[in-house]
């Protein structure tokens, strides 16, 4: 059995490897700190299941790295382990083409179990993410985020947080002109007139504190 983990925090990697050889005393555990090296080692290695961060500066994002993960090895399921709430990644991560995420909050009670589902073959989705998945069918609206690409809802929630044109794109590794020109598809997208009501809103539906 080979199990890959990927998060740019030394700390989390050393704790679920520890979960996962208690689980799985014969495994062969692999970790790795960004998306460019699980990326990497998705292409080049067979994996029983590949557990992925979705936030690893710099480069592609989580979401990003399963998508290039599935056109390497589409049969390798990945289970995605965030610090974000399901309702902010939850459902991209599933369109993405991931077959599970789990919060960090909850990981030691629930990730064994996870894994096992996703090397069944079987999406993991918690209750929290099945009802968001629910939710996502029933409700179609304009200005909604789910309007937003990947890589325009990444840019979206770092604005919110309050980093400047020039801050995102050192942290995404691209250049300002390409994130000026997420910024404006943002605000047209969402019908935002200033950063005032991106904040507002960011706030008001929690997708920043």
């Amino acid at each position: 059995m080979r199990i890959l983990i990927a998060d740019d925090h030394t700390i989390v990697r050393q704790g679920v490897k520890m979960l996962l050889t208690e689980a799985y005393p014969l495994a062969e555990i692999t970790d790795v700190s960004d998306s460019a090296s699980v990326i990497r080692n998705a292409s080049a290695t067979k994996w029983d299941v590949i557990i992925c961060d979705i936030s690893m500066p710099p480069g592609d994002s989580g979401l990003e790295a399963i998508k290039k993960i599935k056109e390497h090895a589409p049969k390798t399921p990945v289970l995605i382990l965030s610090m974000h709430a399901p309702d902010q990644y939850a459902l991209r991560a599933i369109k993405a083409g991931a077959m599970g995420y789990l919060n960090k909050g909850v990981a030691t009670l629930e990730l064994v179990t996870a894994v096992n589902r996703v090397m069944s073959g079987k999406k993991y989705l918690s209750e929290d993410v099945a009802y968001i998945l629910a939710d996502a069918v029933e409700q179609k609206h304009d200005h909604s985020i789910e309007h937003l690409s990947d890589r325009e809802f990444e840019v979206f929630k770092l604005l919110a947080s309050g980093k400047s044109v020039s801050d995102i794109s050192k942290q995404l590794n691209l250049s300002t002109n390409t994130i000026s020109t997420f910024r404006l598809r943002v605000f047209e997208k969402m019908g935002f007139r200033n950063n005032l009501e991106l904040i507002k809103y960011a706030i008001d539906n929690k997708i920043v504190n």
